[in-house]
C-alpha cells in the first residue's frame, strides 16, 4: 500500500538544521489510525519512508485528517498533541524534533532542535521564538519535552530555549556529579555564556524552579525575572528519613533495581492517566533516562539534595532566600500534593515583594493549566 501524500510530504520537507538525531540511524514510525503505519529513517541528514519494519525509536499515531494539519502546519500538529488527538510515544525529543524538521518552516524563530557544548557538559536545548531570551527548566524526572505548551505560547513574544538538565534526557549524565542546586545552577551559567546571552528571564517547574531560584541568588547579574512554576522548595517539616537517606550513596542507582516492565508498571500506577496524551509522553521520557545507570544515578542523587536540603541556620534555604534580587513570580496548584500551596505563605514571609498565582491545578501547572499558566507568566515577563 503506497504511504499517504501527507506523510510523502513530510519526509520530503526534512531540515537536518532543524533537527538531527544524534544516533546514526532513527526510525520514527508514522502511523495513520485505521491505515497502515510507514517508517521515516533518519540517516546522514536525509530521510527516507520505507514500510514499518522492526521496532521504531518513535511512534506518532494520529487520524488522516491530523497528518494532513500537520502537513501544513507544525503549531497545528502541536495543539493536536496537547488536545490528544496526536500520540508521540517512545521518544519525545525524537518525534517532536522530526515534526520540527519536516513542517517546512525556515524563518528565524522557528522550533528546532541542538546540542550546546557548554564549558563542562553538552546539553540538549529545543528553543523557538524571537524577542527577549527566556531560559526554561524542568522538574525532577521530566525532560525539555514538559516545556513543550510554554515554547508553543511564549514563542510569538520571546525567544523560548528549553533544555535537558544534566542527568536527564538528551544531555550528558556525569557520573559522581553531585546534582545538587549549585551543581545545576553553574550549568545554567554555563548554557547562557554558549547562547552568548548576558541576561536572561528563566522559568523553572518544580526542580527547575529550585533551580532557577539558586541562579537568581548566585548569579542575579544574568537574570531578568523568574518565573516559577510549583518550585521545588526546602521542608520545613521534620525529615524522618534524613539520617538514614544521608548514609545512602546515590550512585547505587548504577545498578538497576529492577527489570523494565517492573519499574514501569510501578510509574504508571503512580501517575494518573499515566497511559494517554502528555501523562504517556513524559513517562516514555523519564524511563528513557531512568533505565540507563547514569540516568538513574542522577535520578537519585537530585531527588536526595531536595529532600535533605537544609531550610534554616547558616546556608539554609529560607535565610537564603530572603536576599533573593530578581523579581519573582510563583504559579501554585491547589492540588499540588508534592509542593503544597501552604509553601505560599512562606515564600511571602521570606519575599514580601513576590508575586503569587494560585491554580486549579497538581504539580505541572504548564501542561495542567497551560493558558492562565502562560497568560500570567507572559504578563510577568513582559513588565506587567
Amino acid at each position: 500500500m503506497p504511504a499517504p501524500p501527507t506523510l510523502r510530504a513530510l519526509v520530503e520537507r526534512y531540515d537536518p538544521e532543524t533537527f538531527e538525531p544524534a544516533r546514526r540511524e532513527a526510525r520514527v514510525r508514522l502511523a495513520v489510525d485505521g491505515e497502515d503505519a510507514f517508517d521515516a529513517i533518519l540517516s546522514d541528514g536525509h530521510a527516507r519512508l520505507d514500510a514499518a519494519a522492526g521496532e521504531p525509536d518513535a511512534t506518532l499515531t494520529a487520524d488522516g485528517e491530523t497528518w494532513a494539519a500537520i502537513a501544513g502546519d507544525l503549531r497545528g500538529g502541536m495543539a493536536a498533541f496537547q488536545a490528544g488527538r496526536l500520540s508521540v510515544r517512545r521518544d519525545l525529543h525524537l518525534g517532536v524534533g522530526f515534526l520540527a524538521a519536516t513542517s517546512g518552516a525556515s524563518e528565524q524563530g522557528r522550533l528546532r532542535f541542538r546540542t550546546l557544548a557548554t564549558r563542562r557538559l553538552a546539553i540538549s536545548a529545543m528553543e523557538a521564538g524571537q524577542g527577549p531570551a527566556v531560559l526554561a527548566l524542568h522538574g525532577l524526572g521530566a525532560t525539555k519535552g514538559s516545556l513543550l505548551p510554554t515554547l508553543a505560547a511564549l514563542a510569538d513574544h520571546f525567544r523560548v530555549v528549553a533544555i535537558d538538565l544534566p542527568g536527564f534526557g538528551d544531555s550528558d549524565k556525569p557520573i559522581g556529579a553531585s546534582y545538587d542546586p549549585r551543581f545545576f545552577a553553574r550549568t545554567v551559567v554555563d548554557v547562557l555564556d554558549a547562547l552568548e546571552l548576558e541576561r536572561a528571564h528563566l522559568i523553572g517547574n518544580s526542580l527547575g524552579g529550585r533551580i532557577a531560584l539558586e541562579v537568581g541568588l548566585q548569579s542575579p547579574e544574568r537574570v531578568d525575572r523568574l518565573a516559577l512554576l510549583a518550585p521545588s522548595l526546602a521542608w520545613r517539616r521534620n525529615r524522618p528519613w534524613a539520617p538514614l537517606l544521608r548514609l545512602v550513596r546515590p550512585e547505587l542507582g548504577l545498578l538497576q533495581p529492577a527489570p523494565r516492565p517492573v519499574v514501569e508498571a510501578i510509574v504508571r500506577r503512580l501517575i494518573p492517566g499515566a497511559a494517554d496524551g502528555w501523562a504517556a509522553a513524559g513517562v516514555d521520557e523519564f524511563l528513557r533516562a531512568y533505565l540507563t545507570p547514569a540516568g538513574r544515578a542522577a535520578f537519585y542523587a537530585a531527588a536526595r539534595h531536595i529532600y535533605l536540603e537544609e531550610p534554616l541556620g547558616d546556608g539554609g534555604f529560607w535565610p537564603r532566600l530572603r536576599t533573593l534580587n530578581p523579581p519573582a513570580l510563583f504559579v501554585w496548584g491547589r492540588r499540588d500534593r508534592i509542593v503544597p500551596l501552604a509553601f505560599a505563605r512562606h515564600v511571602t514571609d521570606a519575599l514580601p515583594g513576590a508575586r503569587h498565582v494560585e491554580l486549579d491545578c497538581g504539580h505541572v501547572p504548564q501542561v495542567e493549566r497551560p493558558r492562565q499558566t502562560h497568560d500570567a507568566v507572559s504578563q510577568f515577563l513582559g513588565g506587567d
